[in-house]
């Protein structure tokens, strides 16, 4: 059986050359590829920041009165639900913000992408 090499771009392998120390690493396995935007996971972020947000809000003013009293008994459960979504929504876009801007510590890499 003959090895088949893909020459160009086509592979995501690289060969390693030796280097003159003879230690055995090469300068090139300490590279990190380019990150990717996870685009899909920001806006979904997103949606859940600003759903989460105009339910916490709804719920507040059920809480409060200013939104009529025979809507009494959604009160509660508008609060969670908006706090179920606003908190990963808030947690996640300020990583990508923090990342967008190039912060220390902060990396496209922490979104968990959903394919």
């Amino acid at each position: 059986m003959g090895r088949k090499f893909i020459s160009g771009n086509e592979s995501k392998y690289k060969f390693l050359s030796r280097n003159a120390a003879g230690d055995g690493y090469a300068d090139l396995q300490f590279e990190r590829p380019p990150t990717k935007v996870p685009y899909k996971a920001i806006m979904l972020a997103t949606a859940l920041f600003v759903g989460g947000t105009v339910l916490i809000i709804v719920g507040a003013l059920l809480l409060t009165g200013y939104i009529d009293a025979k809507y009494s008994d959604r009160t509660w459960p508008v609060l969670i639900l908006g706090s179920l979504m606003f908190i990963p929504g808030v947690y996640h876009v300020r990583i990508a913000y923090y990342a967008y801007k190039g912060y220390e510590g902060y990396s496209y890499d922490d979104i968990p992408e959903y394919d």
